[in-house]
């Protein structure tokens, strides 16, 4: 009981490195670069730097735009 990961919300306002993007959305690293790959989830990269820094906003946005719609 006590082990038990509780996700945070994701802060729009906060900048997150590519493993807490990962987290937060619950996916592997993997996964991830996959997304950020296809252009799902927009990131910054400043010239010569090898960080990627991801808008908690544009992690939200990526939810906003791929939700799937069931039906019954």
């Amino acid at each position: 009981m006590g082990s038990e990961k509780r996700k945070r919300p994701i802060d729009p306002q906060a900048v997150y490195s590519r493993q807490e993007a990962a987290e937060a959305l619950g996916v592997s690293l993997s996964t991830l670069k996959k997304l950020i790959n296809a252009g799902y989830l927009r990131v910054s990269q400043p010239k010569g730097v090898r960080r990627v820094f991801i808008k908690g906003e544009s992690i939200l946005a990526m939810l906003d735009q791929t939700v799937v719609e069931r039906r019954a």
